[in-house]
C-alpha cells in the first residue's frame, strides 16, 4: 500500500495522541456504552469516574475509539458531542452487537485492520511499520530514522524524535505486551493482559535483560506469516474492503495486488493469502478465487465489493444484520 512519493499519505500528520497508552480491554465498550448516555462525555469534568479510568486514560480512550472507526464528531452538529458509528453500533451494541466484549479474535483482527486503514488512518508511525517498510526486524533507532524519512517523503512537518518514541513504545506494549518491559518497567501480568491485541502475535521485542538499563534500541520483529491465525472469513472481508475503495461495481483484483495491500497489513504472503481466500469463497458463491487467461490468480465478484464484503462480516459473526455504513 506504499505510495514512496508519499508513503504516509492517508494518514493524519499527527503523532503521539493515545497519550502513551494502548487500547485497553474493555476500553472501546466501555466508551461505546458511556455515549448512548450522553454524547458530551468528554467535557465532563466527571469522564474518569464514568469511564473508570484515571483521569489522563480519558483522553487516550477518546482517541482509540476514533482511531478504529467506532466513534465520530456528532454529524448533526452538536458542538463537542461525540457519536457512535454505524461499525462501532454494529459491533459494540450491548443488546445485538457482533462482539461487544471482544470475546472472538476474529474482532481484534477486524480492529487491526480497521485501523491501519481508516479514512484517513490516525496512527502513521502504525502504519509504516505494518505497511510501509518493506523489513522484519528493525532497532528502534532504525525505526524511528525511517519514520522520520516517511514523514519528510509525504512532505509533512517532522515530529519531535522523542514524540515518535512514545509511538513506538506504544506500538510496542500494544502488540508486544511483556511483564517488565522496557516499555512498561512497572507493568505486571495484569498489564499484560490488559492488552488485547498482544493475543495476535504480530510483533515481538527483545527481553529486557538482554539490553543495558536505559537502552531503547533494542530489536523489534514483525511475525511475518502472523496472518494465518486469522479467520479466512475476515482475510477474504478485508480484501473486498480493500477493492471497495477503488470500485463499487461488480468485477475482480489481482491476488497479488491484494498480497501488497491486505496481505502486508494482516501479515500474509501472496501464496497463504490465495489459500485462505479459496477457502472463505467457498462459503460465498458470489465470490471465488480464478485463474485469468494469462494465468493470473484473480478474487472474482459477482456484486458490488462493498455490499459482499458487508455478508461476509454477517456471517462471520451469525448476524441477521449487516454492519451497513462500514
Amino acid at each position: 500500500m506504499e505510495d514512496r512519493t508519499a508513503p504516509l499519505a492517508g494518514c493524519v500528520p499527527a503523532f503521539g495522541r493515545h497519550r502513551t497508552y494502548p487500547p485497553r480491554r474493555g476500553w472501546l465498550l466501555k466508551v461505546h456504552t458511556a455515549l448512548q448516555d450522553d454524547p458530551h462525555i468528554f467535557q465532563r469534568s466527571d469522564a474518569p469516574v464514568v469511564l473508570g479510568v484515571g483521569s489522563s486514560m480519558v483522553a487516550s480512550m477518546r482517541f482509540w475509539a476514533g482511531a478504529f472507526g467506532l466513534v465520530e464528531e456528532d454529524p448533526a452538529g452538536a458542538p463537542g458531542a461525540v457519536v457512535a458509528t454505524a461499525r462501532g453500533r454494529w459491533l459494540l451494541n450491548e443488546e445485538d452487537g457482533a462482539d461487544p466484549y471482544l470475546e472472538d479474535r476474529a474482532s481484534l483482527w477486524l480492529l487491526h485492520w480497521w485501523l491501519l486503514t481508516g479514512t484517513p488512518c490516525s496512527v502513521p508511525s502504525w502504519y509504516y511499520v505494518f505497511a510501509v517498510q518493506g523489513f522484519s526486524r528493525f532497532t528502534r533507532a532504525e525505526l524511528l530514522s525511517g519514520i522520520q524519512r516517511a514523514v519528510a517523503r509525504s512532505g509533512w512537518r517532522s515530529p519531535a524524535d522523542d514524540t515518535v518514541r512514545r509511538d513506538i513504545a506504544c506500538l510496542a506494549t500494544m502488540y508486544a505486551p511483556q511483564v517488565g518491559s522496557v516499555d512498561q518497567p512497572r507493568a505486571g501480568l495484569e498489564d499484560v493482559l490488559a492488552n488485547p491485541f498482544g493475543e495476535l502475535g504480530l510483533l515481538s521485542t527483545a527481553a529486557p535483560r538482554s539490553h543495558p538499563r536505559g537502552d531503547r534500541s533494542h530489536e523489534i520483529t514483525v511475525a511475518t506469516g502472523a496472518g494465518r491465525t486469522a479467520p479466512a472469513a475476515v482475510l477474504l472481508y478485508t480484501c473486498l474492503d480493500y477493492a471497495a475503495r477503488g470500485t463499487a461495481a461488480p468485477g475482480s483484483i489481482a491476488v497479488a495486488r491484494l498480497a501488497s495491500g491486505p496481505g502486508r497489513i494482516m501479515l500474509l504472503d501472496s501464496g497463504a493469502l490465495r489459500r485462505a481466500l479459496e477457502r472463505a469463497t467457498s462459503r460465498h458463491p458470489a465470490v471465488a478465487v480464478v485463474e485469468s487467461g494469462a494465468g493470473e490468480m484473480l478474487l472474482a465478484y459477482d456484486a458490488p465489493p462493498a455490499v459482499l464484503a458487508d455478508q461476509v462480516l454477517a456471517g462471520l459473526f451469525r448476524k441477521p444484520t449487516r454492519p451497513s455504513g462500514l
